[in-house]
């Protein structure tokens, strides 16, 4: 089989086969192709046949084994394929459908009397085709005299022992080839091996390998078929069923875990920044650390610090130029994701776990040099992560609503579904997969959930973009729709109230409104998903923040829906009282105070001793250091100071939170396939086929046009006739064959239009690729217009 065949089929597609192809292989158009020549020469090699195969099922794929089996020279035909599945009970129709999806791949051509397989087939393939050996003349002259006494090989097969008809099972069932030991083969053993080479059923074809002849195999699969076990169906799956309600409300109570502890983590973060490893990843103790402070166990933790840094809401900050040396922090992303409800907080996170090309799993695994593999190191990234993922799910979302599934019928689907894929892995990371969608919310007690179906489906439908996953910078904003609309009418409607209680406690009976969780942040300290506490300190940090007393009593009285227990307000009150009672200043700075005993026990206190503080005068004290620094060090201490400027008015602020650059988003890298993201609208791929056509014509007639000039049916005209053409074309606007010397010194020729020609130069659009083209005059060897070439 040559290329030109190949692009002789590709050519003769009508529009809307070659159209089917390029949405099943879309790497074979990315960059576009000059014309089908080059197509059919991308569609035949090694690594697109393997990736094409890489999509297809089991049972698609022994049809294509059957294809090279009966294939005689260079081709195969229908007709031989259907008589050997005929015998393993396999429906003709469904084998003609196998055939039909290869061709639809390109990886089979041709008419049904002579198909033809593309070469790079045998390649990428077992060299077994449906797992039977070499003919046994092939391979021992003594082995081809027993295969030809059908009677005397029955005889044979009949009088092995057990252990040597499992042997012989095994290789029946394919591969052919089989290693042993070398001790096994030697004269004299008492092995089975021996035996059955004793017996010619087996060949030796290396120091330790042994070969079973295709004759010997066909006799043993007389029951199943020359093609052995057949697999049109996928396996058996064991499917409970639940109500998709409750499917839904398991996957509703995961998300807004998610988000809570997802917003805790990032809180965490901020507040004390981990720096970034020389490996580029997050340090065990501090993974440990977050780990605890939400709540969640190592792995976890791992998987989301995974997620929020691939969602944009975690980013990198250098704080040391020389050194190199960066932390992570929060990003500028995570306030506007903060902004929104839990549905679409929650999309952002379940869209960038979907599409990350990472691996959390792998956290705290042995990479080959025997290290540790930390979170967010380049280690985790693995570019089949995303496709991996995505196909765990759409088995489950190919069940019926309420069908659930274990992890090992996935598996085993899977298996069925694209085998030379999931070969290539291990079933722990599919059923890390589906461990993880548990986590992120996409499934419930082993089932899709309702929203986890409508994202699947609208990822497979359009890429989201993955710098603004949620639409934010569009100038409507962001709005709900599809699986977040979804989930939005399955939790727990925002509430704008808090149920105070005597012990100081604050609980929200609801996931709370951004305002309501802003105040709540500032106000009181977290102690689960639904109980603040408010204490003397976060007291006194509202009112750092700007907030006063009756700020504070009205913000209660407004939010809560119990009464104000009178210990919170005494607790305000007295905070209040005593707060802004010393203020700093500019010294570098000093403190000062209307309480001339309070000045003498800040001076007294040995833990503010390193400030080097002095008395200037019975309520001032002055300091080296700078207000900051002196202001932290006395809140430290149990003091309640505020800042002043040079009038003496109180600065009362939110301190500035501190924000770090988002790391390349991983979601928007290479995935295992370099075009799996690519999805190629119905306009482009109409341009693009007409853009292969062209161009094959236009090659096509290149190869029959002179490069010399043609004028009058004369060759070789001389170079004054070449420029008359160009001149008449240019007149009629018409596109001329124009053969010229490149600066390398070779000969070519391109069908152009002129636009201009002067100074020299002629200057001409080639409408193919929509390009404006430059020839020097004295470098033009010819001209023919396109209709007489």
């Amino acid at each position: 089989m040559t290329t030109t065949s190949l692009a002789d089929f590709l050519r003769a597609l009508p529009d809307e086969e070659l159209t089917a192809l390029i949405r099943l292989r879309p790497d074979l158009v990315i960059p576009p192709p000059a014309d089908f020549s080059a197509l059919a020469h991308r569609a035949q090699s090694r690594v697109a046949v393997a990736r094409a195969l890489d999509a297809l099922d089991q049972f698609t794929l022994e049809i294509l084994d059957a294809l090279r089996y009966t294939r005689v020279g260079h081709s195969s035909s229908v007709e031989s394929v259907l008589a050997l599945t005929a015998q393993s009970g396999v429906e003709a129709a469904r084998v003609r459908a196998a055939i039909d999806r290869l061709r639809a791949y390109a990886v089979v051509f041709g008419p049904d009397a002579a198909v033809r397989i593309v070469g790079a087939v045998d390649e990428v393939c077992s060299p077994y085709p449906a797992g039977l050996g070499r003919p046994a003349e092939e391979l021992d002259p003594l082995a081809g005299a027993l295969v030809a006494d059908a009677a005397g090989l029955r005889r044979t097969l009949l009088a092995a022992s057990p252990a040597a008809r499992a042997v012989l099972d095994r290789l029946a069932a394919g591969p052919p080839v089989g290693t042993v030991a070398a001790a096994s083969l030697q004269p004299g053993s008492d092995s089975p091996v021996r035996w059955l080479v004793d017996r010619h059923l087996l060949a030796v074809v290396g120091r330790d390998a042994v070969e079973l002849p295709v004759e010997v195999s066909l006799v043993l699969r007389r029951e199943a078929g020359p093609l052995g076990q057949l697999h049109p169906d996928p396996p058996p799956m064991e499917t409970p069923r639940r109500d998709p309600a409750q499917l839904d409300r398991a996957g509703a109570g995961q998300v807004l875990e998610l988000v809570r502890n997802a917003e805790a983590l990032v809180e965490a973060i901020g507040q004390e920044p981990p720096g970034v490893l020389r490996s580029g990843g997050l340090g065990v103790r501090e993974l440990r650390r977050y780990a605890k402070t939400v709540g969640i166990d190592e792995q976890q933790a791992a998987l989301l610090v995974e997620i929020v840094t691939a969602a944009g809401l975690i980013g990198e900050e250098i704080v040391d130029n020389k050194r190199v040396e960066s932390v992570f922090l929060p990003t500028v992303a995570y306030d506007a994701w903060r902004a929104f409800g839990i549905a679409a907080r929650w999309h952002r996170l379940a869209v960038a776990w979907l599409t990350m090309t990472r691996a959390p799993a792998l956290v705290g695994q042995r990479d080959d040099r025997d290290r540790p593999i930390n979170a967010l190191a380049p280690e985790l990234s693995r570019p089949g992560a995303p496709a991996q993922r995505r196909a765990a799910l759409q088995v489950l979302a190919d069940l019926a609503p309420g069908e659930t599934a274990d992890p090992a019928a996935v598996v085993a689907t899977l298996s069925w579904r694209a085998p030379r894929r999931i070969s290539r892995g291990t079933s722990a990371g599919i059923e890390a997969s589906l461990a993880e969608a548990a986590f992120v919310g996409l499934t419930g007690f082993g089932g899709v959930t309702g929203f986890g179906r409508l994202l699947l489906a609208e990822l497979a439908a359009e890429a989201p973009d993955p710098e603004d996953p949620l639409g934010i910078g569009s100038p409507e904003g962001y709005a709900l729709s599809g699986s977040a609309a979804l989930l939005d009418t399955l939790l727990p409607a925002p509430v704008d109230h808090v149920l105070l209680q005597a012990d100081l406690s604050a609980i929200v009976p609801g996931p709370p409104e951004p305002t309501l969780a802003g105040e709540l942040e500032l106000l009181g300290q977290q102690e689960s998903a639904s109980v603040y506490r408010i204490t003397a300190e976060t007291v006194r940090r509202s009112l750092d923040a700007g907030y006063s007393a009756a700020d504070l009593h009205a913000l209660l009285a407004r939010r809560s829906r119990t009464p104000v227990p009178q210990t919170l307000t005494y607790l305000i009150d007295d905070i209040a009282r005593r707060h802004g009672g010393m203020r700093i200043g500019s010294a570098n700075s000093y403190v000062r105070s209307d309480d001339e005993s309070l000045i003498a026990e800040v001076l007294a206190d040995r833990r503010l001793q390193q400030l080097g503080l002095r008395r200037l005068a019975p309520t001032v004290l002055a300091c080296r250091h700078t207000p900051n620094r002196l202001l932290e060090a006395l809140r430290e201490a149990g003091y309640p100071p505020v800042q002043e400027d040079s009038t003496g008015a109180a600065v009362l602020a939110r301190p500035k939170a501190r924000r770090g650059a988002p790391r390349p988003t991983w979601a928007a890298r290479g995935v295992e396939d370099p075009t799996a993201a690519v999805r190629l609208s119905a306009p482009r791929l109409a341009g693009v086929v007409d853009q292969i056509r062209r161009g094959d014509a236009a090659a096509r007639a290149a190869r029959r046009a002179p490069v010399t000039v043609r004028a009058n049916g004369a060759s070789g005209a001389s170079h004054t006739e070449a420029l008359e053409v160009l001149q008449q074309a240019l007149r009629d606007k018409t596109r001329v064959w124009v053969g010229y010397v490149d600066a390398h010194g070779a000969t070519a020729s391109r069908l152009v239009r002129p636009v201009s020609m002067g100074s020299g130069y002629l200057r001409a659009e080639d409408e193919r690729t929509e390009m404006l083209h430059t020839f020097a005059l004295h470098r033009i060897t010819g001209a023919v217009p396109e209709s007489e070439a």
